[in-house]
C-alpha cells in the first residue's frame, strides 16, 4: 500500500509520477472507509485528491502557506501530512478536526470553517512576507461557491492591483461563475494553457521588475492590451481585469498538467489564478450520483450508500414545512436561504412557491439586506440562516433591519452546541448579540408545537424584527408530558402578567430552549436529596420585561441560569443585572454556559458534560452552592 508509506509531504514528493495514480486511487479508498465510520465532508474531498497531492510535489507547507477556504476540502491534505492514522477520531471529542486548524499542524496555516475569506487571508500573509523580507509561496485555495460571497471578490480586488506574488486556485466542481462558450472561447483557453503564454507571459511581466502594475509603462500597455481583448471577446477578462494572470481551465485530475501549472504561476512572480476544474465525488459512485447528500453525511454503509442511522423529525424540517403552510395562507411570506435551502428545510417551500423563494447563495450579509428591501415594501421575508452564519450578517441586522424596525423573520438554526464540526460552526453568538440590537424579539421554542406556534407568532403577532432560534437536530426536544409540564412555569406565562410572589428561599433552575430538560433531569435528583427546585423556562430572551422578572425570581435564594452561548453577556446576567437594578438580585447567582473559550468538536451529550450543561454538572453546581 502506497499510502501506508507516506508520513510526510517529503515522502510524496520522492515518489515516481507512475505511482501517483494508484495513490489516488487508495486515497479515494480510505477516505470512504474512513468517513463512512465517523461522518464528515466526502464529496468535496474526493474532487481534490489530485489537485491535493499537485500541491504538495511543488510546494512545501510547511513554510508555503496554504490557506483553504471553508476547508470542506481539506482531508487529503491533512492524511498527507502526517495525521492519516488519527482518522478513526475524525470529528470526535478529543479527535481530529474537520477543518484546517494550526494547532494541529505546522502544514495547516489558517483555521477555515466560514466561506469566501481565503484570497483576504492570503493577502495579509503575502503582504507579510513581503515586509518581513522573507521567500515563501502563498496560496489561497477556494471553491466556486465561495466565489459567491462579495468577500472574496474585495480580496481579489486587492489582490491583483497589490502585485504581489498570490496564487489563488479556484475549484471549479460544476457550478461555472462566468461560463466561456464559443469557438473562440475554447481557442483562448487551450492557447492560454500552452507553455508559449506561460512563457510570454512571464517575460512580459518580468520586463517591468517584481511589481508590474506599479510600472507607468507596463499599465499602458496592459490598458491596450486589454481594451484589444474585450474588443474581441468582450466579459472574458473578469479576473485579468483585477490584475491576475489567469491560467486555465485547467483538468483537475491530471496531476502531471497541475505541477506543470502550479510551477508556472509560482515562477510567474504576481498574482496568478488557476482555473481548475474537479468533479465532486470523484471515485465513489454514491457521492458521484448524489453530490449533495454525501457534501456532509454521517455514518454510512459503504456498499449501499445508505446511512447507518435514519434521521427523524428535526426543527429544520418542522420549519420549513411550517412555514410553507403559512406562505399558503398568506401571499406576503416569502423565505431566503444562503445556499442551504436542504439544511434549512426550505426545499418544500422552493418546489410550492418558486416565486418566493430567494436562494441568495454564500452572501448573508446580501441576504440579510435584500430581506429588508422586500419588508420595507410589505412583504414579510422569512431569511432562515444557521446561527454561525449570521454573525456575517451583523451590520445590516442593525444598520438595514433594526434601524428602520423593520419585520424581518429570521429562522435562526442550528442554535446552540452543533457537534462535530466544532469551534467555527457552533451557535454560541447568537443569543448575545440579538438582544443587544434594539427593537429584536427573540423566541426560543423547546419542542416542535413551540416552534410551530411561535413561528405564526413572529409571522402574523410581532412588529418589527423577530428571531426564532431552535436547535441543530430533532432529539433532546422538551418533552411534553404531564409530569414535565407540572414541573416547568413558563416566563412569560401566555396571555397573563405575573403576580408578585414570595422568592425567599427558593433555588429556581432557569434555561431556554431544549435544555430545560437537563434541568427536568436535574431537579428530579435534587428533589430525591430533599432539595427543593423550581425549573422555569424563558419562552423568550428579548425582549426582558424587569419588573415580570423581578416578580418571576427577584429575591430567590439561588438563580442558576442554564445556557449553551458564551458566558459574557448571557441571559443570566442580563436577568441579573435587571434583579440588581430593582434591588432584588439573588442570593446567589450561578451562570453555567460555555464560558469565554471557543467550544471544540464532539458530540452534543459529550460537550455538554464537559462545559456542566447537563444533569450532573446542575446537580454539582447546586450542590456547591452550600444548600
Amino acid at each position: 500500500m502506497l499510502l501506508e508509506t507516506i508520513q510526510s509531504p517529503a515522502d510524496l514528493k520522492a515518489l515516481d509520477a507512475r505511482q501517483l495514480p494508484p495513490l489516488c486511487t487508495e486515497l479515494r479508498h480510505f477516505l470512504v472507509d474512513r468517513v463512512s465510520r465517523t461522518g464528515g465532508h466526502l464529496a468535496s474531498n474526493l474532487g481534490v485528491v489530485e489537485l491535493t497531492i499537485a500541491i504538495h510535489r511543488v510546494f512545501d507547507t510547511s513554510k508555503d502557506r496554504l490557506v483553504f477556504d471553508v476547508g470542506h476540502q481539506c482531508y487529503v491534505h491533512k492524511a498527507l501530512t502526517g495525521r492519516r492514522e488519527l482518522f478513526s477520531t475524525l470529528r470526535q471529542f478529543g479527535g481530529l478536526s474537520g477543518f484546517p486548524k494550526p494547532y494541529e499542524s505546522v502544514h495547516d496555516a489558517f483555521i477555515a470553517g466560514h466561506a469566501s475569506n481565503s484570497v483576504s487571508v492570503a493577502l495579509g500573509m503575502a503582504r507579510a512576507r513581503t515586509l518581513s523580507g522573507m521567500d515563501y509561496s502563498v496560496l489561497a485555495l477556494i471553491g466556486d461557491g465561495a466565489m459567491t460571497g462579495g468577500l472574496s471578490y474585495e480580496g481579489m480586488n486587492n489582490a491583483g492591483a497589490s502585485g504581489e506574488p498570490l496564487i489563488v486556485i479556484l475549484n471549479d466542481n460544476g457550478m461555472s461563475i462566468n461560463p466561456n462558450v464559443g469557438g473562440l472561447s475554447a481557442h483562448l483557453n487551450q492557447l492560454r494553457s500552452k507553455p508559449a503564454y506561460y512563457h510570454f507571459k512571464k517575460y512580459y511581466r518580468g520586463l517591468f521588475g517584481k511589481h508590474p502594475a506599479r510600472n507607468p509603462v507596463y499599465r499602458f500597455i496592459h490598458r491596450g492590451k486589454t481594451i484589444l481583448k474585450q474588443a474581441i471577446f468582450p466579459g472574458s477578462t473578469l479576473f485579468e481585469d483585477m490584475g491576475f494572470t489567469y491560467l486555465g481551465p485547467v483538468d483537475g485530475h491530471d496531476i502531471e498538467r497541475l505541477c506543470t501549472v502550479l510551477q508556472w504561476a509560482k515562477d510567474l512572480n504576481g498574482p496568478a489564478l488557476i482555473h481548475v476544474r474537479t468533479r465532486k465525488g470523484r471515485g465513489y459512485v454514491h457521492a458521484e450520483r448524489n453530490p449533495d447528500r454525501f457534501h456532509g453525511p454521517g455514518p454510512f454503509d459503504v456498499d449501499t450508500g445508505q446511512p447507518l442511522k435514519v434521521s427523524g423529525p428535526d426543527f429544520s424540517r418542522v420549519f420549513g414545512q411550517t412555514l410553507a403552510r403559512y406562505a399558503a395562507e398568506n401571499p406576503r411570506v416569502c423565505a431566503i436561504t444562503a445556499a442551504m435551502s436542504d439544511g434549512t428545510g426550505l426545499s418544500e417551500f422552493a418546489k410550492a412557491f418558486p416565486d418566493r423563494f430567494f436562494d441568495v447563495a454564500i452572501a448573508e450579509g446580501h441576504g440579510v439586506s435584500m430581506s429588508a428591501g422586500l419588508a420595507a415594501q410589505g412583504m414579510i421575508p422569512v431569511f432562515a440562516v444557521y446561527s454561525t452564519f449570521l454573525q456575517r450578517g451583523y451590520d445590516m441586522l442593525a444598520h438595514d433591519v433594526a434601524l428602520q424596525r423593520l419585520h424581518v423573520v429570521f429562522g435562526v438554526d442550528r442554535a446552540g452546541l452543533v457537534g462535530a464540526d466544532g469551534e467555527t460552526h457552533h451557535g454560541c453568538l447568537d443569543a448575545l448579540y440579538l438582544p443587544q440590537i434594539p427593537g429584536f424579539t427573540v423566541l426560543c421554542p423547546a419542542n416542535f408545537a413551540e416552534l410551530r406556534s411561535m413561528l405564526r407568532q413572529a409571522l402574523f403577532d410581532v412588529s418589527g424584527p423577530v428571531a426564532v432560534r431552535y436547535p441543530r437536530g430533532g432529539e433532546g426536544a422538551f418533552r411534553e408530558d404531564t409530569s414535565g409540564k407540572t414541573l416547568v412555569r413558563l416566563w412569560p406565562e401566555p396571555g397573563e402578567g405575573l403576580p408578585p410572589s414570595g422568592n425567599a428561599g427558593k433555588i429556581i433552575l432557569l434555561s431556554y430552549g431544549i435544555l430545560v430538560n437537563r434541568l427536568l433531569d436535574a431537579a428530579r435528583r435534587l428533589k430525591a436529596e430533599r432539595v427543593p427546585v423550581e425549573v422555569w423556562k424563558l419562552n423568550r430572551i428579548s425582549p426582558l420585561d424587569a419588573e415580570e422578572l423581578c416578580a418571576a425570581f427577584g429575591g430567590c435564594r439561588v438563580l442558576l441560569a442554564l445556557e449553551d452561548c458564551f458566558r459574557t453577556g448571557c441571559v443570566g446576567a442580563q436577568i441579573n443585572a435587571c434583579l440588581s437594578e430593582l434591588g432584588r438580585p439573588p442570593q446567589k447567582l450561578i451562570l453555567r454556559n460555555a464560558g469565554e473559550e471557543f467550544v471544540p468538536a464532539g458530540s452534543v451529550p459529550e460537550l455538554e458534560h464537559a462545559l456542566g450543561l447537563d444533569a450532573d454538572g446542575i446537580v454539582t453546581a447546586v450542590r456547591e452552592a452550600g444548600i
